[in-house]
C-alpha cells in the first residue's frame, strides 16, 4: 500500500494575510517541530515569532497555500536589496509530499525573479537530502556551513562599550542619516546590498534595538538585534539577526567593538545569552566567535544562487543566518 498522502484538491497560492497569520504560525511550527522530532510539535520555537514580524516588515513578500478554506502551508521571501532570502518555510505534514511545497516555492521564485537580485539564498537543514535536493532543482547550489552560536552572559559581567551608540536614542532625523550609513557600509561588502529593512521592521515593532559603532564621523559596524519573548530571539536572549563591518585593515578591530556593543545591549535588557549565525566561509568572524565564549548551538547549510560565495568569504566580518 502506497504511503503518500493525497493532495489537497483545488489549490491557491495567494498573498498571505494578517488573518492567516494564527495558522500559518502554527502550521510552521508543527512543521519544524515535527521534521525535528520533538514531543509536541506545535510548541517547536516557544515564545520565539519567526513569521509575524516579517510579515509586517516592509521589505518581505509572504504567501499561503490554501484550500477549501483550510492554510495548507506559508513562506515569507526577504529583500536586502540586491539579495534576497526565504522563510519560514513550513507545509503542514499531512501535506508533505502531495506538491503543495512546490506550489508555494513557485511564487517565491517568481518573487525574487521580479525582485532583480544579484543573489538569492535559503538556510535548510544539511543532513537532509529532501531539502537539499529540492532546492538544487530550484538552482541553488549547497555552499558553507552557517553556525548558529551561543554565548551565555554571566550577570557579574562587565563589557565596555563606548563606541557604541543604539538607533532607539537617534531623532528621526538622524535615524535616517543612520540607515543611510548602513546602506553605504553595506554596498561596500557586496554591490547593492541593504538590510536596513530590519532596522525599520526592529523600530516600528520594538522587536529590540540596532547597534551602531562609530570612528569618529564614520560608520564602521552595525547590528540588527531582536530581544525578549514575541521576536525572533525569544525569552531571555538576544538574537543578531544582522551585522555587518565597513571591510579594511581594522575590520577585526570594530568587528570585536560591535559584539562588546551588543553584549551590552543584551546585558541592559536583562538577556542571559547571545545568538547570532555566522557562516563558516567568513573564517575570521567565525574564528573570533568560537574563540570568544560562542558554542555552537546548530549547523545549517547556505544555498545560493547563482552559485557564487557572494558576501560568504574571507575576510567578511558579516553575521546572518538566512533561517
Amino acid at each position: 500500500m502506497s504511503s503518500a498522502r493525497p493532495a489537497a484538491s483545488h489549490i491557491t497560492v495567494r498573498p498571505l494575510e494578517e488573518a492567516d497569520l494564527a495558522d500559518a504560525d502554527r502550521i510552521i511550527r508543527t512543521a519544524f517541530g515535527t521534521f525535528v522530532g520533538v514531543p509536541r510539535p506545535e510548541q517547536f520555537f516557544g515564545d520565539m515569532d519567526t513569521l509575524i514580524g516579517r510579515f509586517r516588515a516592509d521589505n518581505t513578500a509572504g504567501f499561503a497555500a490554501e484550500s477549501n478554506g483550510r492554510i495548507l502551508g506559508a513562506n515569507i521571501a526577504t529583500r536586502w536589496g540586491s539579495f534576497g532570502f526565504f522563510g519560514p518555510f513550513g507545509v503542514h505534514p499531512d501535506q508533505w509530499s502531495t506538491g503543495v511545497g512546490r506550489s508555494i516555492m513557485a511564487r517565491i521564485m517568481d518573487t525574487l525573479e521580479a525582485w532583480q537580485l544579484r543573489m538569492a539564498g535559503l538556510f535548510t537543514f544539511p543532513h537532509s537530502p529532501k531539502h537539499v535536493g529540492m532546492y538544487q532543482r530550484l538552482g541553488f547550489s549547497p555552499r558553507s556551513l552557517t553556525a548558529i552560536v551561543t554565548k551565555s552572559l554571566a550577570p557579574s559581567s562587565t563589557t565596555t562599550a563606548a563606541a557604541a551608540v543604539r538607533y532607539s536614542t537617534l531623532s528621526v532625523e538622524q535615524k535616517k542619516e543612520a540607515r543611510a550609513a548602513c546602506r553605504d557600509l553595506s554596498d561596500r561588502i557586496f554591490e547593492g546590498l541593504d538590510p536596513t529593512g530590519e532596522l525599520r521592521a526592529i523600530d516600528t515593532q520594538n522587536l529590540g534595538d540596532t547597534v551602531l559603532v562609530w570612528d569618529d564621523s564614520q560608520l564602521v559596524a552595525f547590528a540588527a538585534c531582536h530581544n525578549g519573548p514575541g521576536t525572533e530571539a525569544g525569552g531571555d536572549n538576544c538574537y543578531v539577526k544582522v551585522a555587518l563591518v565597513r571591510p579594511g585593515a581594522d575590520a577585526a578591530t570594530y568587528f570585536a567593538q560591535l559584539m562588546a556593543g551588543c553584549e551590552a545591549y543584551a546585558r541592559d535588557v536583562s538577556a542571559t545569552r547571545v545568538t547570532a549565525g555566522v557562516n563558516t566561509a567568513r573564517r575570521e568572524a567565525y574564528g573570533y566567535l568560537c574563540g570568544n565564549g560562542y558554542r555552537i548551538e546548530m549547523l545549517g547549510i547556505a544555498m545560493h544562487k547563482p552559485d557564487d560565495g557572494g558576501f560568504s568569504r574571507p575576510g567578511m566580518f558579516v553575521l546572518d543566518d538566512w533561517r
